[in-house]
């Protein structure tokens, strides 16, 4: 789950920081909301928010959910921060919006309020968090959190305005959940609007595709994505926004993580293979998170067999040299089975028997991409 789109803020004020304008939007969103304010004559009952990882759909979907129910609202369609309901909006309290989430977004908001120095109120409904359960948070989207919907949606509205219900990640609604949702958009009730935001849309149900209004966001054109990583003073802002597949919120996080050292171990690693050298550094690396690792993986053999397909690199421009040595070492048929392969670990990264194991495997398979050949200038 992606934090750079998940976790959105709804409070205006807090999103109204550096590189973003004083409605809370990101620059180049800004099409996208006159878009939307094109559409509000005939606004559909279900908007399904999709575009690639990191480029700020959640934030933009509750900037949108706060203009709906505002009183107020700027000639460009913005909320005013001004009126009661902009004000409960904030609050996490308006009568008419309910956020729908996987519990494990709501645990990693009180865990970063806490470390932060927070007073413990819960972000999502601002109640006092329950006691500390031993279960492990969710992280699909439950059927009880979408029966829950059933009254509220029945309910007349606050000042006969709308309601809105905003639901994220959609690929997180487990099967039971997006059955009882589908219900809800087959029979939508009125003055009910409902905003889906999604990363992966062959994750959902056809039959919830068929029932919404598809919206798409796409990748921020580059230009705009490195300004506004440099004006955040993010260093080699150009190098993060490729490998990050040019979303800027990804690339600003991988910036500041703890992981980037070991990441460019990883990448150090892969350029120069090796089957003691995987030995080695499988045992380095085992404490890292392995979604991280594969990731990048996938990127780096994705430019291998790009390159050698077309002669064009993606994600690790910087990184050309050593690749193009590699990609004389191997051939498209390995390539292509390692594309696969890969997808298949990360399917399972979550849940390793053991993580060094893990790393170990997966490196030797890489070195066997070039096993017999030597790297040539």
């Amino acid at each position: 789950m992606d934090s750079t789109d998940a976790n959105a803020n709804p409070n205006a004020n807090a999103n109204a920081k550096a590189g973003t304008n004083p409605h809370g939007l990101y620059p180049w969103q800004g099409p996208a909301w006159l878009q939307l304010q094109q559409m509000l004559p005939r606004l559909p009952h279900a908007l399904l928010i999709h575009g690639p990882r990191g480029t700020g759909k959640t934030a933009f979907a509750e900037r949108f959910a706060q203009a709906l129910l505002c009183e107020r609202p700027d000639a460009g369609g913005h909320a005013c921060n001004a009126c009661a309901s902009c004000t409960w909006f904030v609050q996490y309290s308006h009568p008419d919006y309910r956020r729908v989430r996987p519990e494990l977004l709501d645990a990693e908001d009180a865990s970063n309020d806490s470390a932060e120095g927070a007073d413990g109120d819960n972000e999502a409904t601002g109640e006092k968090p329950a006691a500390r359960s031993s279960k492990a948070p969710s992280k699909d989207i439950r059927i009880v959190q979408v029966r829950a919907l059933a009254d509220f949606i029945n309910m007349s509205t606050h000042r006969q305005g709308r309601r809105v219900i905003l639901l994220y990640p959609a690929e997180t609604l487990n099967h039971i959940a997006a059955n009882a949702l589908l219900k809800m958009l087959e029979e939508p009730s009125p003055s009910t609007v409902f905003l889906l935001v999604t990363d992966s849309l062959d994750r959902l149900l056809p039959t919830i595709l068929s029932r919404c209004r598809k919206f798409p966001m796409g990748e921020p054109p580059r230009a705009q994505s490195l300004q506004w990583l440099q004006s955040a003073g993010v260093k080699n802002a150009e190098a993060l926004l490729a490998e990050q597949g040019g979303a800027p919120l990804r690339a600003q996080e991988m910036a500041d993580s703890e992981l980037r050292g070991a990441i460019d171990e990883l990448l150090l690693h892969l350029a120069t293979p090796g089957t003691e050298a995987a030995i080695k550094t499988a045992e380095r690396l085992q404490k890292i998170p392995l979604a991280a690792l594969v990731a990048s993986m996938q990127r780096w053999i994705h430019d291998l067999f790009l390159l050698k397909l077309s002669g064009r690199i993606r994600y690790y421009p910087s990184h050309e040299k050593q690749l193009a040595a590699l990609a004389r070492r191997s051939d498209i048929a390995g390539l292509a089975g390692a594309v696969k392969s890969f997808n298949d670990r990360r399917a399972i990264a979550d849940h390793p028997m053991s993580a060094r194991l893990f790393i170990e495997d997966m490196l030797l398979e890489y070195a066997g991409l070039f096993a017999g050949s030597r790297i040539t200038s």
